[in-house]
């Protein structure tokens, strides 16, 4: 971030050098009568939206960290402390069991659900074994076994989003990871029971978009959501690292930019400082707010919910001025 900070304070540096030259041709007598009024109030206005841009993106940077530290809680940590007789259900039925995400069935104040989550790891040999919370295609292919139980079953849907997004690799695509992303997010559209999205830490691209087809869609307070990473986004439009932070701020990806565009529906507040200071604080936070809005869809049968979840999304990049 060196190289980031340096060109920030060059630009800064260059506005004020203006100014100072202002100040010099105003002293020079064959200028002195000219009005540089005009020009100075636009070097003006310029460091002043350049010192507002900066604030914006080191916010904005700062959730980025925030969001991928590694002493949050993790998907495990909310399954094992919010939901009783959780029973683990593993692979996909045709390849193979993908550590990346973790399923199974579980309750929450008495009432059975089906619980679906990215799954980063704790620690090196775990961010290893589960691909540092990258799914294969197998790991989309369970979530959908899941999601036909849950529907068969009427068990509502909670899915906890944790991703850098889904893997990359060439194997993978070969694998047909377009295709189990797809057929994710088509299928949970089909579902006719509850489905509660909940984004934890990184929401990264079509990995995450995968199982975020909510009815109701909630973001901790120093989570994020987008469509690439802020490095990915620097590298491709800027082709500089050293515009990540800008990259962060544009991308609108913190839970405030998500309630402002309407993409999801309420923020849950972390402990000061975020979740990493308090997980046991967190946790019940959490757990208290899926409960009351599990209650928000008692009654709705399932063409209601299909059509309440449809309605939310197609609804989504239109605005009224």
């Amino acid at each position: 971030m060196n190289d980031e900070l340096r060109n920030e304070n060059e630009s800064m540096q260059g506005l004020y050098d203006n100014l100072s030259k202002i100040s010099l041709f105003k002293k020079i007598k064959f200028l002195s009568k000219l009005n540089f009024a005009k020009a100075k109030a636009n070097i003006i206005f310029k460091i002043k939206n350049l010192k507002k841009d900066t604030r914006i993106a080191e916010r904005a940077w700062r959730i980025v960290e925030l969001s991928r530290n590694e002493k949050r809680p993790k998907t495990t940590d909310y399954i094992k402390n919010i939901f009783d007789d959780f029973i683990e259900l593993s692979g996909d039925r045709l390849s193979s069991d993908d550590k990346a995400i973790t399923t199974g069935l579980g309750k929450i104040n008495g009432r059975t659900v089906a619980i679906i989550g990215h799954n980063k790891g704790k620690d090196i040999k775990e961010r290893i074994e589960y691909n540092f919370g990258m799914p294969n295609p197998s790991g989309y292919r369970k979530s959908q076994r899941i999601m036909e139980l849950a529907d068969k079953f009427n068990f509502p849907v909670i899915t906890f989003i944790d991703t850098p997004g889904a893997n990359p690799a060439i194997e993978a695509e070969d694998s047909g990871q377009a295709s189990a992303i797809a057929k994710s997010i088509e299928l949970m559209f089909k579902l006719k029971v509850p489905t509660i999205v909940v984004l934890i830490g990184e929401g990264g691209s079509g990995g995450a978009l995968a199982l975020a087809i909510g009815n109701y869609i909630m973001m901790l307070e120093n989570s994020t959501y987008s469509v690439i990473s802020p490095e990915g986004c620097a590298a491709i439009l800027w082709k500089d690292q050293s515009a990540t932070k800008q990259a962060a701020a544009m991308l609108k990806l913190t839970a405030k930019d998500m309630l402002n565009l309407n993409v999801i529906d309420k923020i849950i507040h972390e402990p000061k400082g975020g979740a990493q200071n308090d997980p046991e604080r967190m946790i019940k936070i959490l757990k208290d707010n899926l409960i009351i809005v599990l209650s928000k869809f008692d009654g709705l049968n399932g063409e209601d919910l299909k059509i309440q979840r449809s309605n939310k999304f197609e609804s989504l990049g239109f605005f009224e001025k």
